[in-house]
């Protein structure tokens, strides 16, 4: 049984996994949290013993790393004994963590594929890019490496995989619908790093359909969605990191990633956009100096755990999964809804950080029993999703199926 989590990561997200560690210790045993800015752990500590979430007595304490110095990540694995590591830092130290992982022997969790900060949508399959290459390494060394073990991806892999499993023999398409239905009231904001969030819609939209990749630009293609407790929701297809390991798993269907935005969003982005201002290449100012666009936006806009306290509604992510039962067709929808006044009250963030930051507390726990410890590399598809769920369901993000015979839990 492998024990004791450091966490990678100091923002909304990382606050959530921090609580649930907390809540899950006698699983999971010491908490170590590490990021650059030491006084952002100490809060996130300090959250977690004012809503007294340590279910037995035990370490919580706070560290300061540069995530991107694999020595120093290295080092700090070392020194604390962690056996699991869960990276919940910028999508742009994924590779350097997993290499401190391999060097250490230990387990490495993640929520998002590896990003370079020069660089936007890359050529597909992304994982190939950077963390696939790592495959074989992991595989000799017998190290355990989830990937994507966030919501999406993530739980949608596994939505993906049950749907396929208990109610098709043969599956044609996978649509994954990402909803929030929530208002945060201010004026413009995002709900996850602003950086990070505008590079997933500044570049080409892929999609596997028809056993190819396909390209188009973002807000090319909207679809209406009729889905439960928050009604019809207008969605677009973007690209996404869960349509790159589920393609290659399920080559044979059609991966779509569908995420709703209201035509406020929309506007205010189309403006930064064509303005140059979500551009990742530095731009040289009259004075002589540098500044990167998209960097002064993100400084510009409110950081995203400020939203938390005033955000109201809920959430609504899932599959519809289409395929072929006994000859028939068949559809079901997979999913999840979170409230985020009720992530608030139990975490101190927004539901968009707990969907994100529950998952790969469920994994780490799945790693620590030895359900998930797959001594090589896997993404969440590859991984059975029942005990995930059922851990799912016990620490705050229930799964529930809905197709022709109705809506139930999962298990129902």
């Amino acid at each position: 049984m492998k024990k004791n989590v450091l966490i990678i990561g100091a923002g909304g997200v990382a606050q959530v996994v921090a609580h649930k560690c907390a809540q899950n210790n006698d699983v999971l045993g010491d908490i170590h949290i590490a990021s650059r800015t030491l006084s952002k752990c100490d809060a996130i500590i300090e959250t977690v013993h004012e809503k007294n979430a340590m279910k037995v007595a035990g370490v919580l304490t706070a560290h300061q790393v540069d995530a991107m110095d694999t020595p120093a990540v290295a080092a700090l694995i070392r020194e604390t004994g962690v056996q699991i590591v869960i990276n919940v830092g910028s999508a742009f130290v994924n590779m350097t963590v997993l290499d401190a992982c391999i060097e250490t022997g230990v387990a490495y969790i993640d929520t998002a594929i590896h990003e370079e900060q020069d660089k936007i949508c890359e050529t597909p399959p992304w994982y190939a890019n950077y963390e696939w290459k790592k495959r074989g390494l992991c595989a000799e060394k017998g190290i355990t490496a989830i990937l994507g073990a966030g919501f999406d991806p993530g739980v949608v892999n596994a939505f993906a995989r049950f749907a396929i499993d208990e109610f098709m023999d043969e599956v044609t398409s996978i649509d994954i619908v990402d909803i929030n239905a929530g208002s945060h009231g201010k004026y413009f904001a995002t709900n996850f790093d602003p950086e990070i969030n505008f590079r997933e819609f500044t570049g080409t939209v892929y999609s596997w359909q028809n056993g190819a990749w396909q390209e188009n630009a973002m807000f090319e293609v909207g679809h209406d969605w009729d889905l439960p407790v928050v009604g019809t929701q207008r969605a677009y297809m973007s690209g996404h990191d869960e349509v790159h390991s589920l393609s290659a798993n399920y080559p044979q269907a059609d991966v779509r990633f569908w995420m709703g935005f209201g035509e406020h969003y929309i506007n205010v982005f189309t403006v930064l956009q064509n303005l140059g201002l979500l551009s990742e290449q530095p731009v040289k100012l009259a004075d002589g100096g540098e500044v990167v666009p998209l960097k002064v936006v993100k400084a510009c806009l409110p950081d995203p755990s400020s939203l938390a306290p005033d955000y109201t509604g809920k959430t609504c992510i899932g599959d519809v999964v289409k395929g072929i039962k006994d000859g028939a067709p068949v559809e079901v929808f997979v999913y999840n809804v979170a409230d985020h006044k009720e992530a608030y009250l139990e975490v101190g963030s927004q539901g968009i950080s707990y969907t994100a930051g529950v998952p790969p507390v469920a994994a780490a726990m799945l790693v620590a029993t030895g359900e998930w410890d797959a001594k090589t590399m896997k993404n969440v598809e590859e991984m059975d999703p029942k005990p995930f769920f059922s851990i799912l369901d016990q620490i705050g993000l229930p799964t529930r199926v809905k197709d022709a015979n109705g809506d139930r839990a999962w298990n129902a």
